[in-house]
């Protein structure tokens, strides 16, 4: 899933330069806000910290370096880069000990801002993760995912960790997971992610013309064939190769596969000659791998020899409440492009998106979002503008009928006082309330939605009975 696009704040008085930098900002892909002065700027950036800063050194109402400090005082994660029109050595120096993470000299090129700006975000980002891991506190986003889940957490160390070794990862996952977006972080991680990252899916290609994406085919190869065309395997000489679906992979091509694994060459189709590549292999399925290898589909060699650095993408529905903080994202990226008001979801719509089975992951959660945003506009998502179709409840299979067995029914025996059969009503809310988180397996937010009560409610209830935290 692709990150919403990074805020930048522009702060710079002169009307015609800030039009020439707020289309180049847009063409980069970023979304700029404009302040002309240091107390516009400063407004806008405590009411929504951006992720970055684009600074004037000069402004009407006072000095940009007294800006820069207010920045780096209260909003540290902000990358802010400073605008002078003098080159001056001596200002560039004095703004980066004050915590500018760049300059540039006026005038300058898009080319130049993009390359600036990325860097400083980039930068940026880096400080927090590297914050985040020395202080313990779980990562809310990593490498194009968004969620603070314990499960994703072991993910991102993971999908880290393998990035810096030539080691094979292999993904499994859910249809909707994000195992592309996972094998683009291993590449982007790793010491190959200035090579190409190639990426083919193994159950979109026919059958008969899989082997010519993968490693080519010389003119004349087969009908069609008019032109010599290099394959993926060629295309993504120095970089990673992602094979997506490989369990879709026909028996006779997971042969050559393995062949081309093991010495690092291939031949096109139709050609004698064998071609070297240098490659690294991600693959991924959304079967299990060792089902397919035990039912004859896919060949246990090439398992491990591929399987060496295995990730488990876990579902949406795993996550808890990485839900919300996914579908605010999404939210406010497809607000942006449609042109509407939301900024948020309804109580009731949250509880709808935690109960959700979501059998579609994130990419049936983008739909969601997406047709609410499309359908109707208001400043909130209301639970009944969300498409979600209710799951059909599992039937247990039948059991085959017991024998028939007589029982007497028990006497009724008179109570003496009727009243001790009245239990006091906090008794039975504290019971009600333990059988639901227990039936939901210790998901607080899950539990409350079925409850009808609010998260916050629910833990400080059970915060008073002395319950554990979960």
């Amino acid at each position: 899933m692709a990150e919403p696009p990074a805020r930048v704040l522009l702060v710079e008085d002169t009307a015609s330069l800030a039009a020439v930098y707020v289309e180049y900002l847009r063409a980069a892909g970023y979304q700029p806000e404009q302040a002309r002065t240091a107390e516009e700027a400063m407004r806008l950036a405590r009411a929504a910290p951006p992720d970055a800063a684009l600074l004037d050194l000069r402004l009407p109402d006072g000095d940009g370096m007294s800006v820069l400090r207010a920045l780096r005082r209260e909003s540290p994660d902000v990358a802010v880069v400073v605008m002078t029109a003098h080159g001056s050595v001596a200002t560039a120096v004095e703004a980066m000990r004050a915590g500018a993470a760049d300059f540039l000299v006026k005038p300058f090129a898009a080319e130049r801002l993009s390359v600036t700006l990325g860097n400083a975000l980039e930068r940026a980002a880096l400080r927090r993760e590297v914050r985040d891991l020395t202080s313990g506190k779980p990562r809310l986003a990593f490498q194009g995912f968004i969620g603070a889940a314990p499960a994703m957490q072991a993910v991102y160390r993971v999908l880290e960790t393998a990035a810096q070794s030539k080691a094979t990862v292999f993904i499994t996952g859910e249809s909707g997971t994000g195992k592309e977006l996972a094998a683009e972080a291993v590449h982007r991680l790793s010491p190959r992610h200035a090579g190409p990252f190639i990426a083919i899916n193994c159950a979109a290609i026919p059958k008969d013309l899989i082997e010519s994406e993968i490693f080519g085919h010389v003119r004349g190869a087969f009908t069609g064939a008019v032109a010599d065309r290099i394959g993926a395997a060629q295309a993504a000489d120095g970089g990673t190769l992602f094979l997506d679906e490989l369990c879709e992979m026909d028996l006779s091509l997971q042969g050559k596969l393995l062949r081309f694994i093991q010495s690092g060459t291939f031949q096109p189709v139709g050609s004698t000659t064998p071609r070297r590549t240098d490659v690294r292999f991600v693959c991924a399925t959304n079967r299990d791998p060792l089902e397919e290898v035990k039912a004859g589909r896919f060949r246990e060699d090439l398992y491990y020899r591929l399987h060496v650095v295995p990730v488990r993408l876990p579902p949406l529905r795993e996550r808890g409440e990485d839900v919300i903080a996914i579908a605010e994202a999404l939210l406010a990226r497809s607000a942006a492009e449609e042109g509407k008001r939301f900024l948020g979801f309804s109580e009731p719509a949250k509880a709808a998106l935690l109960t959700h089975h979501w059998p579609g992951n994130v990419r049936e959660l983008e739909n969601a979002v997406r047709t609410a945003v499309v359908l109707h506009d208001a400043d909130q998502v209301e639970a009944a503008m969300l498409p979600l179709r209710a799951a059909e409840p599992e039937q247990p299979e039948p059991a085959a009928p017991a024998p028939p067995v007589l029982v007497a029914p028990p006497r009724e025996r008179p109570v003496a006082d009727p009243s001790r059969l009245i239990r006091p009503l906090a008794e039975i809310e504290r019971e009600a309330i333990e059988r639901a988180v227990l039936l939901c397996d210790g998901n607080i937010p899950k539990a409350a939605a079925f409850l009808g009560i609010s998260p916050s409610t629910l833990y400080r209830k059970r915060a008073s009975w002395g319950a554990a935290a979960e």
